[in-house]
């Protein structure tokens, strides 16, 4: 079973389109639009676990540069 998540990304001034065309080519991301409100950037991700997801987030989506701040969403089966 897979989890998936949602990113929540805030960039710096300017940079979401920048940051959602990098962001959408890491494996595992499978959808990344740019949207107005507090967020710039809205992610949503896939992996076989918690911490592969965790890792993805900490080693690859925060290092791209323009982001100032992440939240993660794991999606929950009610």
């Amino acid at each position: 079973m897979s989890v998936r998540a949602y990113v929540l990304i805030q960039t710096e001034v300017g940079k979401a389109a920048s940051v959602a065309t990098k962001v959408s080519d890491i494996p595992g991301v499978t959808l990344a639009d740019d949207v107005t409100g507090p967020y710039d950037v809205i992610v949503q991700a896939e992996a076989d676990s918690v911490d592969e997801l965790g890792r993805m987030v900490v080693s690859r989506v925060q290092l791209i540069e323009g982001i100032t701040r992440t939240l993660t969403c794991p999606v929950v089966r009610l």
